[in-house]
């Protein structure tokens, strides 16, 4: 009963920027972790940013720098923006959302970063 609509993926051009959102849905209810992972070809699912209940962040560290994950103030929406882009951030982009220590995971929007 758990739903994860992801947004804004799409082609975008090295060096702009782009911003992902996840709205969660449905029960919701003590959601302990919000955040977005990818994966590229021929590598294993990476942890890009995370958010707490609590508000604390993490970045990956090829993220760090150009990277900001924040939740609305409903708490039921992460928002990952990322400002220059590299060809290197193009993958698959995963919401994950842990719910009561229970993760869920979206159906993956694709970003592509053009040279």
């Amino acid at each position: 009963q758990v739903h994860l609509a992801e947004s804004g993926g799409g082609s975008v051009q090295a060096g702009g920027s782009l911003r992902l959102s996840c709205a969660a849905s449905g029960s919701i209810d003590g959601i302990n972790l919000m955040g977005w992972y990818r994966r590229t070809p021929g590598n294993e699912r990476e942890l890009v940013a995370d958010i707490t209940a609590a508000g604390d962040t993490f970045y990956a560290d090829s993220v760090k720098g150009r990277a900001t994950i924040d939740r609305d103030s409903a708490r039921d929406t992460v928002n990952l923006e990322v400002s220059d882009l590299k060809p290197e951030d193009t993958a698959i982009y995963f919401c994950n959302v842990v719910i009561r220590w229970r993760s869920f995971w979206g159906q993956g929007t694709q970003v592509t970063v053009s040279s």
